[in-house]
């Protein structure tokens, strides 16, 4: 999921990681006639309408010629004979007969090509056909016309002729223009919205214009764009905006489309020869519930209003009829409705208010019933039903009787209202007694049998079995479900099995019969060509260690540290692990491994979560391992070679490797994954067992990626699945019936009833029976906070007891961006950012990852835009165009973005900001919306970089300045992820991370194989300097990127790695060894975070946070208004710790921080740093007297001061105090004491704003600092650097 260019769209959502396009995948299938936007298209608002120009003939084929001919004219030997013939490889110039410019037809546009280096000028030619003078062609295609001249400035230059007009032309003289669109396909492009394929080139015209006319499309609706130069990087929408809404239009068999494109306005014309009526080949009507239909009003005829059709006591400006047809066939010829039976449909008016609250798209729509105005309905249910099993569409005829619109209907919502199984009725393969039986749902199949054949394997590891199948005919329920009882035991477990489903698909007009796997598979056969019929209970299917480990227990959500890895990276090069585990669920169980004790290391140092890229069923990774191809990587290629990316790109649909997000099968074990020869049925799901025992045992938890907002294929795609076994219900459907693709891929409605229970019974199926102990849920905000909602409550229903898991326990989170078409609550109340408060479910915070990073993950040069963490101000690059003062406001900006998420991004956190205004998270800005969103620390996951765009260390590389030594480099990595680990939030690192892990300045490296992905766990190399990465998502910054991969001084040694990883591994220990840096609520957030001296008398790039053990004075401020009111929360989190003083140094400066308020206070560096690998925090000081502390350049310094014991309370009261104890406070802290203000006066002193969380120097002191005794400040901290854990019972 990555998707560039868009740019209009990027600005309104900058921050979203990349997206990627998954090139690996089996291209969408055709969908007959409806419209298919460009996958980045889909994200923009609905396409505008296009007025179309009506007309009865075609246009002259000389101003206009078709694109493709009836007959393909035969091949002409056609050159371009003129100035540049010598330049070209010809003996002389102007010589017609040299086949060195000779011109090739292109098949697709009917359109003769070719290109040429040529060195820079201006050049003359003409066309000639025959290598001969006798026909030639010049300017405007006059036939001895005027030579055609061309400017260049050297390089490529492509030139064109078209036999039909005779026009010739250079792309060094005229734009080159197509027209991507959904009808692509149709004129034989591989596939539609290809701005690259000449099939829908346009050809200039005299009067400037370019056209393009063709009579090869069949009858529908379609979209489309105007493109330059080949590429989505300028591209023309309605209206002529630059990335604007597509244009629409329909078109007749048969009938010519006229496109005209303006390139001094960019607008396009779109005339249509006949056109057919509204709605044809669409899906614009729905059907809601069992009588009621909902009928668009952009559909009504032109003139008549939708006051005017609801009247009551009107003659009808227009009427309705239902039209069905069991096995299609329905449609209009010579203006009537053929081939189906048409029952009347009343006009009731408005829809009612409970279907609006579940479909509020349909706002708007009118109201049809099928119930006469005596409220009896005209079909019966099962007529309804049976319905629903054929073609449905709904006519619409003017008051004269003459058909206005004529279009498909939507049924998901009816099919929900009338035939949705209960909660707990079977689906897919499930066991009594070690027998099977079988259950599909299928509510709109006519007919539905089950196919199988007998391994003799009760766990079904077994290769596909050979011959033919034993069919059983399944028998249809009420609810929709087909089942086989195999009551008699005839087919046995471990049985492979396919359904054969009879059902009518409104993309092909007719029923087909579709051979499907099962799409609650449990267990499949290599390459997913079989289900197999597994119960996961078997004891064969129990690896020991699985069974036996507990899954360890993470005390705390917010204080959870994950690490994110793609199963192939971690052990594709790790040569410790067996040649044929590498890559696979095995390489986990070799604790010996290089790569196995790295995870422990980080165990050891805090990290308790492994989250893995998808482990599902991928459709787009080849499970046969003999039939994987290798990239052949030159062995001499150099550092910025563009070798090693042409070998990677020449086998990336072939190879092993792509991050995995084409879900197949959502409920069963990827098989590439598998060794050779356990790829089978059960075999594979005894592997990933292995896997989960073994991370359990190293002291991990597993969380997996699920992708339950697309799907890898729809329609008839032979990986399609769901579209093929209930067409039209499980993929998310636009306006028009077209399935939405802003994904990437075809969206799912996880909305819709079925679709919601198969992710949530997915998901339970990993907890209760592999023990995963969390999800990530990829582009979570595509669901609605009900579905998660509903999965939270179906597993916090598993117990240990029940089910062997405590499935409250488990912890979810994903990417909340607010998007595509559900954006802004659109189709219902999304799982975004900010919604999801109360539900301790989290979603990843870019607002920390832009303030480190800088910029956005789509800027057009990534190196322009520095952050906090990469020199913003401080240490600039000199690329920035911004002025002093705007850079210094942008690092304020970012400051302010930091400080809130370290205090767990709470939207109700007050703090001074920037610019010395107090303000919640909630009304400080992040591109438009609240930057503070969550309501409690768990619901955010800071991180700094993620499988998405590059890595962190390339991102250094590409912002900071380019002479930064590397030794620098690690500083500022460290401090990044600093900010990750020190606040209060549950952090997310990507794998490598720690050891400088680089994809060679990959930002995409979704397909780019394992040579980019792969991680030494040697430590010896970090992957810098592998070759200029793929040319697909980065050729266009490949110039940027060579000098940067050619210079040896930007490649870290073994040593550089190994420091990186020490001092990366000390942030982790802090985080686990101190429990003030996971608070875990935000109640003791906003009373115990502050952030002194921020401000406007801030240091620029530096950042100071005082967690204390104790609400701060006043705390529990709310709105900023400056008022607090007393805390009541006593509770003591760290009985050894009385607060932890932490200074962020990002500039390359040391600085000195002065906080007034901490005179005489006793801060100590935090022992890990003290006691730890990096020498130069070690340096770092703080004075009690003065309350400064002392960090040396790009580095972050934790300081701790020790609890004093609390003072003994006299065993009688006194009036006075007694000898030189304190005098008694209301207002003192549990574990230590407070000082008592002077009589007459006015308590501890403040700094103006005192109220809040900071201010401009100075903050109100706790008076523990006074009470510290000299060999309390010797007490080391116990537990540094050890992870405290739990198991589970």
């Amino acid at each position: 999921m990555h998707m560039q260019a868009l740019h209009a769209l990027w600005s309104s959502w900058s921050s979203r990681p990349t997206r990627h396009t998954r090139p690996g995948r089996s291209p969408r299938p055709p969908r007959l006639a409806r419209t298919r936007r460009h996958p980045w298209a889909r994200i923009l608002p609905a396409a505008a309408a296009v007025t179309l120009a009506l007309v009865g003939t075609a246009l002259s084929p000389t101003l206009s010629p078709t694109a493709q001919a009836d007959e393909p004219s035969p091949d002409l030997q056609v050159t371009v004979p003129g100035s540049h013939n010598d330049e070209m490889g010809c003996a002389a110039d102007w010589a017609p007969d040299c086949t060195a410019a000779a011109l090739a037809r292109d098949p697709l546009s009917g359109l003769y090509s070719a290109t040429f280096e040529l060195p820079a000028g201006t050049y003359e030619y003409k066309v000639t056909i025959g290598a001969t003078w006798d026909e030639n062609y010049g300017a405007n295609g006059q036939a001895g016309g005027a030579n055609i001249s061309y400017t260049t400035d050297g390089g490529p230059v492509t030139f064109f002729y078209d036999p039909a007009s005779h026009v010739s032309w250079t792309d060094a003289s005229t734009p080159f223009i197509t027209l991507p669109g959904s009808f692509q396909d149709e004129l034989g492009c591989p596939s539609d919205w290809a701005p690259d394929c000449l099939a829908t080139l346009m050809r200039p015209a005299a009067d400037g214009t370019f056209t393009f006319t063709t009579a090869a499309l069949a009858t529908g609706s379609y979209e489309v764009k105007v493109a330059h130069g080949r590429s989505w990087d300028e591209n023309y929408g309605v209206d002529g905006v630059a990335g604007g809404a597509n244009y629409s239009f329909s078109a007749s068999a048969g009938k010519d489309v006229t496109f005209t494109y303006d390139p001094a306005t960019h607008l396009l014309s779109i005339a249509v020869v006949d056109p057919p009526a509204a709605g044809t080949s669409e899906e614009r009507a729905y059907w809601v519930d069992e009588t009621t239909l909902a009928w668009p009003t952009s559909l009504l005829p032109e003139g008549v209003t939708r006051d005017q059709v609801v009247a009551a006591g009107t003659p009808a400006a227009v009427s309705f009829g239902l039209v069905t047809a069991p096995d299609g066939g329905a449609g209009l010829s010579d203006g009537a409705v053929t081939g189906g039976t048409e029952t009347p449909l009343r006009v009731s008016g408005d829809l009612s208010a409970d279907v609006l609250a579940a479909h509020p798209n349909l706002t708007g729509y009118l109201a049809l019933s099928l119930a006469g105005s005596d409220g009896v309905p005209l079909l019966s249910r099962s007529q309804v039903e049976q319905a629903l099993r054929g073609q449905v569409a709904v006519v619409e005829r003017r008051a004269d009787g003459t058909v206005a619109a004529f279009t498909g209907v939507q049924s998901a919502a009816v099919i929900d209202s009338l035939l949705t199984p209960a909660p707990d009725a079977p689906l897919g393969a499930t066991f009594t007694d070690g027998v099977p039986s079988f259950a599909l749902w299928a509510p709109t199949a006519q007919s539905v049998a089950l196919l199988t054949w007998d391994t003799g394997q009760a766990t079904g590891s077994a290769p596909q079995v050979a011959g033919p199948a034993v069919r059983t005919e399944a028998v249809r329920g009420d609810d929709g479900r087909w089942s086989v009882a195999n009551a008699d035991g005839a087919i046995a477990a471990g049985s492979q099995y396919l359904w054969e489903v009879t059902v009518y698909v409104p993309d092909t007009g007719r029923v087909e019969t579709n051979t499907v796997t099962d799409p609650y598979s449990l267990a499949l056969t290599m390459d997913s060509q079989r289900s197999v019929a597994v119960d996961l209970s078997h004891p064969d299917l129990v690896p020991q260690q699985w069974a036996q480990t507990a899954s360890p227990v993470v005390a705390s959500d917010a204080g959870r540290t994950i690490y994110e890895l793609h199963v192939r990276d971690f052990s594709a090069a790790d040569t410790s692990v067996p040649e044929a585990e590498r890559g696979t669920y095995l390489a986990f169980t070799h604790p010996e491994s290089a790569g196995m004790t790295h995870l422990a290391e980080l165990a050891e140092a805090g990290i308790d979560t492994v989250h893995l890229l998808p482990t599902f069923d991928i459709a787009s990774i080849g499970e046969d391992r003999s039939r994987q191809q290798v990239p052949d990587i030159p062995a001499d290629a150099g550092p910025a070679s563009e070798a090693q990316q042409a070998a990677v790109a020449a086998v990336r649909d072939a190879d092993a490797y792509n991050w995995g997000y084409d879900p197949w099968h959502y409920r069963a074990p990827e098989g590439s994954y598998a060794t050779d020869g356990n790829q089978d049925g059960g075999a594979r799901t005894y592997q990933f067992r292995q896997m989960v025992g073994a991370l359990h045992a190293a002291g991990l938890q597993v969380v997996l990626d699920q992708v339950f907002n697309h799907t890898a294929a729809a329609g008839q795609s032979p990986t399609s699945v769901l579209d093929r076994i209930v067409p039209g219900y499980y993929q998310r459907l636009d306006a028009k019936g077209d399935i939405f693709t802003s994904t990437c891929c075809s969206n799912t409605a996880t909305e819709n009833t079925m679709a919601e229970r198969l992710m949530i019974d997915s998901v339970v199926t990993w907890a209760r029976d592999y023990h995963v102990d969390g999800f990530r849920f990829d582009l979570m905000g595509y669901h609605s906070v009900q579905t998660m909602q509903a999965l939270r409550s179906a597993l916090d229903e598993l117990t240990l007891e029940a089910d062997g898991v405590d499935g409250s326990a488990v912890y979810l989170y994903g990417e909340g961006w607010n998007m595509g078409e559900i954006a802004n609550n659109a189709l219902f109340t999304t799982a975004t950012q900010g919604q999801l408060n109360g539900t301790g479910i989290g979603t990843f915070n870019d607002r920390l990852r832009d303030a480190v990073h800088g910029g956005g993950p789509f800027d057009q040069d990534p190196r322009t835009y520095q952050g906090f963490g990469t020199g913003l101000y401080t240490d600039p690059s000199g690329l920035d165009p911004r002025s002093q003062e705007e850079q210094l406001a942008d690092l304020g900006h970012a400051t302010d973005l930091i400080q809130l998420s370290l205090a767990g991004n709470l939207s109700s956190f007050t703090f001074t900001t920037h610019d010395g205004t107090v303000r919640s998270g909630a009304q400080i800005d992040y591109n438009g919306q609240p930057a503070g969103y969550a309501s409690s620390p768990e619901e955010t996951i800071n991180y700094v970089d993620a499988h998405d765009n590059e890595t962190l260390y390339d991102l250094g590389i590409l912002k900071l300045p380019t002479g930064t030594s590397v030794a620098d480099r690690v500083r500022m990595n460290t401090l990044s992820l600093a900010t990750v680990a020190l606040g209060q939030s549950p952090t997310l690192w990507a794998a490598g991370t720690e050891i400088l892990r680089s994809k060679s300045l990959d930002r995409d490296s979704y397909n780019s194989g394992d040579h980019f992905n792969a991680i030494d766990w040697t430590c010896q190399t970090n992957g810098y300097g592998n070759g200029l990465p793929v040319a697909s998502a980065n050729g266009s910054k490949w110039d940027i990127m060579r000098p940067l991969l050619e210079d040896p001084a930007l490649k870290p040694s073994p040593e550089d790695i190994a420091a990186s990883q020490a001092q990366v591994l000390d942030l982790l220990r802090i985080r686990t060894s101190t429990p003030l840096f996971h608070l875990g609520s935000a109640e003791l957030i906003q009373e115990r975070v502050s952030f002194p001296n921020s401000g406007p008398g801030a240091t620029p790039g530096v950042i100071t946070m005082l967690i204390e053990d104790r609400p701060l004075p006043g705390a529990g401020t709310g709105g900023g208004t400056g008022m607090r009111t007393a805390s009541t929360n006593r509770v003591d989190i760290d009985p050894q710790v009385g607060a932890v003083l932490t200074v962020f140094n990002a500039t390359d400066e040391p600085v000195s921080e002065t906080i007034s308020d901490l005179q005489g206070r006793q801060f100590v560096l935090h022992s890990v740093q003290a006691e730890g690998a990096d020498p130069v925090v070690r340096t770092s000081t703080f004075d009690a007297a003065t309350g400064t502390a002392t960090v040396p350049a790009r580095t972050v310094a934790v300081y701790v001061e020790a609890q004093t014991p609390a003072a003994q309370p006299t065993p009688e009261p006194s009036a006075a105090p007694s000898g030189d104890a304190p005098s008694a406070d209301a207002s003192a802290q549990p574990g230590g004491t407070s000082t008592q203000a002077p009589a007459g006066g006015s308590g501890t002193d403040t700094a103006a704003g005192a109220g809040q969380h900071g201010g401009s120097g100075t903050l109100a002191r706790t008076g523990a600092g006074d009470l510290v005794l000299l060999g309390v400040l010797c007490v080391v901290l116990v537990g540094a650097g050890a992870a405290l854990r739990r198991r589970r019972a």
